[in-house]
């Protein structure tokens, strides 16, 4: 076998294998930030990760109807108007009218909908000041290369 075949299934095989880091880091960070959003600010219901970010989106882009927040979060409608229905029952999010559009039903987070944004937006923040610590091992060409690569990974995976 060639030396670029070797180093390419290595490469390969350390893909894998920080794809199942990920994936357990991201499952035990989820669980301590949903534990930790519980005790702060004492929510009854349960919240997956895909409720909570659709709350950051309507947080982020309010009002937000459903069909925006589907093309933002790339989600189906039919899921997003269930993920919707949920956080309106629960009281993170409540039903607006435009004044110029009142067939058109847009969402805006509830006070309780707007903690929770607020905690999930500085845990983003924490998080990127996580990896920009972490990438501070590399040069700027380095760096470079790593944007190009992850560019071309989503491509790929897309």
């Amino acid at each position: 076998m060639s030396t670029n075949k070797m180093i390419k299934n290595a490469i390969h095989e350390n893909f894998i294998q920080f794809l199942q880091q990920k994936e357990q880091y991201e499952n035990r960070l989820s669980s301590a930030f949903i534990e930790e959003l519980r005790k702060l600010i004492e929510i009854e219901s349960t919240l997956n990760i895909t409720e909570l970010h659709t709350i950051a989106c309507i947080g982020e882009q309010e009002p937000i109807n459903v069909t925006s927040i589907a093309e933002s979060m790339n989600l189906s409608k039919g899921n997003t108007s269930k993920i919707t229905n949920k956080l309106l029952k629960a009281g993170w999010v409540r039903k607006a009218q435009l004044n110029d559009n009142k067939k058109e039903v847009y969402f805006r987070l509830t006070a309780a909908g707007k903690r929770l944004f607020a905690i999930h937006d500085e845990f983003h923040i924490k998080e990127q000041q996580r990896m920009n610590e972490f990438l501070e091992r590399y040069s700027d060409s380095e760096l470079d290369f790593i944007k190009r690569l992850f560019g071309d990974l989503a491509d790929f995976y897309h």
